[in-house]
């Protein structure tokens, strides 16, 4: 990888860019197992949301150093928690809350690379991002409720991504499971052996390259304009807008273009 940008190693979490316009995030806690605390969370929010607005980022990874990719929160911010009032709960809570949400909702197509071990707010990462490759080594707990918790921020993201029957299961048995698991139940789209891991990343990179940035960013938000609703007249027209905006857009006519020139779009780069 040729990067045009490197974050200082002592960050919590390393951003590289390379020439092509795929950014890697690297949970940077290799000791502890990636966990979370205050300062990881805030240095990964702003990362993310710093990449997201960049014109020149096209794709973003977000992979673990060492073992692990995430194994939840810091015991020792746990403990400083458990002294905290409910306020500063709440404003702990929102802030990871904020993290979930902007890697969910980033504009940019997201790669998870779970190198190992994903418990807690692990999983939550792993369901935010819009495609999951697994090694064949990772692992995954929602483990809250052994501890008298719940997941509760990542819920929404991680009911999405393994549905209402197996949120039952996970949330309250606690069971650590596979990555085999993971894939069968939703929240995994792909496993490799862990040593083809970054590979893997790579090739799927690469094919995100090749398609237009814009209509990417309007995939995403046309999933969520449709999924869960009933197929009615206002969604049919919503999505009949959509297209024609899209067609009509200076991209959709590169892309249309370059199709019946039968050459490469100007946004496509390897």
């Amino acid at each position: 990888m040729s990067n045009v940008n490197s974050n200082n190693m002592t960050d919590a979490a390393i951003c590289e860019i390379a020439l092509n316009g795929v950014a890697t995030i690297t949970l940077n806690r290799p000791d502890i197992h990636n966990a979370f605390d205050d300062v990881l969370i805030a240095d990964l929010t702003g990362k993310i949301e710093t990449l997201d607005a960049d014109p020149l980022v096209r794709v973003i990874i977000l992979t673990g150093a060492g073992k692990s990719f995430s194994a939840g929160a810091d015991l020792n911010w746990m403990k400083r928690m458990a002294g905290y009032s409910h306020g500063e709960n709440l404003a702990d809570s929102r802030a990871l809350a904020k993290l979930m949400k902007v890697l969910n909702f980033a504009s940019k197509p997201t790669i998870a690379l779970v190198n190992g071990a994903a418990f807690g707010g692990g999983v939550g990462l792993a369901a935010c991002c819009d495609i999951v490759i697994a090694s064949d080594r990772a692992s995954f707990c929602l483990s809250e409720v052994k501890l008298g918790l719940i997941p509760a921020v990542i819920s929404p993201y991680v009911v999405e991504a393994i549905g209402v029957n197996q949120a039952r299961r996970y949330f309250l048995s606690a069971e650590r499971f596979n990555a085999e698991t993971a894939k069968q139940i939703g929240l995994v789209h792909e496993i490799v052996a862990g040593d083809e891991l970054a590979a893997r990343g790579d090739e799927m990179a690469n094919i995100l390259l090749a398609n237009g940035p814009a209509a990417m960013h309007a995939a995403k938000d046309l999933i969520y304009a449709v999924a869960n609703k009933p197929i009615s007249d206002a969604v049919i027209d919503d999505t009949a807008h959509r297209i024609a905006d899209q067609r009509a857009s200076d991209e959709g006519r590169e892309g249309v273009g370059a199709f019946l020139e039968k050459r490469p779009a100007n946004w496509s780069k390897k």
